[in-house]
């Protein structure tokens, strides 16, 4: 890809548009709504969606779209590459007036993102990675952590389950794309999910913490793709390298079944 560094410049500065857009509204009175019972959207996500659409569209015209508050078209599959945008990952935050939110831009080339940026006004966090050459936060060069033993593992959450006790809590923002980008700034050991998720939600992070060193699987420890006809995946598993093997075998039978049923 030509001149990926100056490609993932430019997102940044889109997305820092975006989350100025986003950043001058939050704390006020707009209007918001439940899509589906527990799914929040806000009149600020589609606002940002659709200048997200303009400006990504002409740096890219020939990229594809997919966002979590734009109708998906199936036309993206024929698309050698293609956005894939959540315009407010971590609505909940958002409409609640606390910090832990960000705008996720990813572009994905032959299923696999190649420039990722998360921009987190709130908390004055700009991410960014490049395919092969690594990630940043605020120019800050990324890597992941070095533990290797899952006992004692620091995981961004609110509880813990009573087999997951020996584990530390540490701060959770709702954005799942910030929480997995803690992995990559050694800020968190593990994250994992145990249901299913959409493309928009990890597309980003996922490049951000992989380019950091940590290693990414869904929670079966299965590879993730991008662009799929149905763009979803069952869990995210996002930890340093030492423990993922462990996590993977710890979570397999509650991974098992919960994506049957």
């Amino acid at each position: 890809m030509a001149d990926a560094a100056a490609l993932t410049e430019a997102v940044a500065g889109i997305a820092a548009e975006a989350a100025a857009m986003a950043m001058a509204r939050w704390r006020t009175d707009f209007r918001r709504w439940e899509k589906e019972p527990g799914s929040p959207v806000c009149e600020v996500d589609l606002d940002v969606d659709r200048m997200l659409r303009a400006r990504l569209a002409g740096l890219l015209p020939d990229a594809g779209w997919l966002s979590e508050e734009t109708a998906d078209n199936p036309e993206r599959l024929a698309d050698d590459r293609v956005w894939v945008v959540d315009p407010i990952d971590g609505t909940r935050d958002y409409i609640r007036g606390r910090e832990g939110w960000a705008v996720s831009i990813a572009l994905i080339e032959h299923g696999r993102p190649i420039v990722a940026v998360l921009d987190a006004p709130a908390r004055r966090e700009r991410w960014r990675a490049t395919m092969g050459k690594g990630a940043w936060r605020n120019g800050v060069t990324l890597t992941a952590g070095n533990r290797t033993e899952l006992a004692g593992s620091r995981v961004p959450t609110d509880a813990l389950p009573k087999a997951d006790r020996d584990l530390a809590i540490v701060a959770k923002p709702n954005s799942i794309a910030l929480r997995i980008a803690m992995v990559a700034a050694d800020e968190a050991d593990l994250v994992a999910t145990l249901r299913w998720g959409s493309e928009w939600d990890t597309a980003a992070a996922v490049l951000i913490a992989s380019e950091a060193g940590a290693v990414v699987s869904d929670a079966l420890g299965g590879a993730l793709a991008f662009n799929k006809p149905d763009p979803q995946a069952f869990g995210v598993l996002v930890s340093t390298p030492g423990i993922h093997a462990a996590a993977v075998a710890r979570l397999a039978d509650r991974a098992r079944v919960l994506s049957a049923a």
